[in-house]
C-alpha cells in the first residue's frame, strides 16, 4: 500500500475541492462527494473529494473507500469524529461516518468491480493494491483499503 501524497505531490489529489469552492462540484456527478470532517488534532474543519464507489438511496448512505488504507487523514479524522457533512452535485448534508465490517466491504467493492472494472484496476494500481478479479484478490483488497458508509442524519 503506498503512502498518501504530501506536499506538492498532494495537488492533483486536492484539486476537485476547488471545484466545489467554485460551486462546480455538480460536474462530478454522484461519482465523487465532498466530505467536510474534523482534524482529529486541529478540530478545524478538513475536506476530501472521494469517489463514490456505492449509493443506496433507501438508506440514504454514500460508500466510499479509503485508497490509501488507515493512513488516509480523512480515514483516521472520521475514525475519531464520525460527524460529517457532505456534499453530492450542489446537495449538502450531515452525515455519520461508520467504517465496515470486512464482509460488507466486501460486498461493496465486489459491486463496485462489476460497474467499473476498469476503474477499480488503474485506482487499485495507483495505490499499491493490485487487483486481478479473482475473489483472493478482492478479499486481500478489502483488508487493506477500509470501506466508509457515510449515512445521512
Amino acid at each position: 500500500m503506498k503512502r498518501p501524497p504530501r506536499g506538492l505531490a498532494a495537488i492533483p489529489w486536492r484539486l476537485p475541492i476547488w471545484l466545489y469552492r467554485l460551486h462546480l462540484g455538480w460536474l462530478l456527478r454522484e461519482r465523487f462527494l465532498l466530505l467536510t470532517h474534523t482534524g482529529r488534532k486541529s478540530g478545524l474543519p478538513r475536506q476530501a473529494v472521494l469517489e463514490v464507489i456505492h449509493h443506496d438511496p433507501q438508506t440514504r448512505t454514500w460508500y466510499v473507500a479509503s485508497g490509501f488504507g488507515e493512513k488516509s487523514q480523512w480515514f483516521r479524522n472520521v475514525m475519531k469524529t464520525p460527524q460529517v457533512s457532505i456534499q453530492v452535485g450542489r446537495r449538502k448534508m450531515t452525515a455519520e461516518a461508520r467504517r465496515l465490517p470486512l464482509e460488507e466491504a466486501e460486498r461493496i467493492l465486489q459491486r463496485y468491480a462489476g460497474e467499473h472494472p476498469v476503474a477499480l484496476r488503474e485506482l487499485t494500481r495507483l495505490m499499491g493494491a493490485p487487483y486481478d478479479g479473482s475473489p483472493e484478490s478482492l478479499r486481500r483488497m478489502a483488508e487493506q483499503i477500509p470501506v466508509v458508509a457515510l449515512q445521512e442524519a
